[in-house]
């Protein structure tokens, strides 16, 4: 989480957060408040009294109320700094991240693209960015911890493309991704199709909608009105035997791949964690890129066993987090 984290704080808006390194104690109370703050509202949907604790500030929601309050303060001082230094980096590296974007923009329209408007952006960016990509990475190494021989196949694709761990300093495994390139992950389809079968399994986002703009018909002749708010189950569909065979419930990254060993995808309104159709996640390349980078340095230098924590199950909030952290047992790997 801390990674992805500092991830797309840097990637999307410019800004060091230094939250894996544990050195930003106002990164550390932004993430936990954010956190907090996603499970808070998602339990809305379960209590019937919420706006009525919300009107009196009590229970959840006076803790949910204090949780936007310190992430509302973080990012402002986030717009705040950036505003201050977008000229100037614009100016002398051409280098611009996204909120940068945002902020030059909003300079056309300040009062339709103000600060609030700013920070919904970043927020937007944020959910899309961290827990997604941090969440499919726990229960990746689940799986490979659950399937020892599917973490062995992806170890020993690791080695044949990227090297295997030759280096016994400290910084192993920081040093191990400078090498790493898009050429270089294009060569491991397995750890791609693994990857996607996590996603299949636990899928980021576990139940999806949209909101129908107009009177509508789907193709199983169910009507749908205007102002109709229609959701699918990803987290169910990835499950069910008439869409995925027999081995549904099975963690098989085999059935991605085709004979020659070659990844072979399947249509996005089947394989459903994206998204499909015009509104298709903009971010999957971006997802998959990261989760890659961080599962090769990891692979590379460590195998993984579950840390005596058996009772693994989901947490509820809108994005499939692993309820209290997955415990890991890592072990270094000999070199090959």
């Amino acid at each position: 989480m801390r990674c992805t984290l500092d991830s797309i704080f840097e990637v999307g808006f410019g800004v060091e957060l230094r939250c894996l390194e544990g050195s930003s104690k106002e990164g550390g109370e932004f993430m936990k408040a954010f956190d907090d703050a996603s499970a808070l509202t998602y339990w809305r949907y379960a209590d019937p009294f919420w706006r009525l604790k919300r009107r009196f500030n009590l229970g959840a929601e006076a803790s949910l109320r204090s949780n936007i309050r310190t992430i509302d303060d973080f990012v402002s001082h986030v717009i705040a700094t950036k505003r201050r230094t977008t000229a100037k980096v614009r100016n002398d590296s051409g280098k611009e991240d996204i909120l940068s974007r945002f902020l030059v923009e909003s300079e056309k329209d300040p009062d339709t693209m103000n600060d609030r408007y700013l920070r919904d952006i970043i927020l937007n960016f944020m959910i899309a960015g961290k827990d997604t990509s941090a969440g499919t990475l726990s229960w990746f190494f689940y799986m490979l911890s659950k399937n020892p021989l599917v973490q062995h196949k992806l170890a020993r694709e690791v080695d044949e493309v990227a090297g295997g761990n030759n280096n016994n300093n400290n910084n192993a495994v920081l040093d191990g991704t400078t090498g790493i390139t898009d050429t270089t992950l294009d060569k491991m389809p397995y750890l791609h199709a693994a990857l996607t079968e996590t996603l299949r399994l636990y899928p980021a986002v576990p139940i999806d909608g949209r909101c129908s703009e107009a009177d509508d018909i789907l193709p199983d002749g169910t009507r749908v009105k205007k102002g109709d708010l229609v959701n699918y189950l990803a987290y169910s569909m990835g499950r069910m035997s008439y869409i995925w065979g027999d081995d549904a419930q099975d963690f098989r990254p085999e059935r991605w791949l085709n004979d020659d060993g070659a990844f072979q995808p399947q249509s996005p309104f089947k394989f459903v964690a994206f998204h499909g159709g015009p509104r298709i996640c903009l971010g999957r390349d971006f997802a998959y890129r990261q989760m890659k980078i961080i599962a090769v340095a990891l692979l590379r230098y460590f195998r993984f066993q579950l840390g005596g924590h058996d009772n693994v199950t989901y947490k509820t909030m809108f994005t499939l987090h692993i309820h209290g952290g997955l415990y890991l047992c890592a072990t270094p790997r000999p070199a090959p």
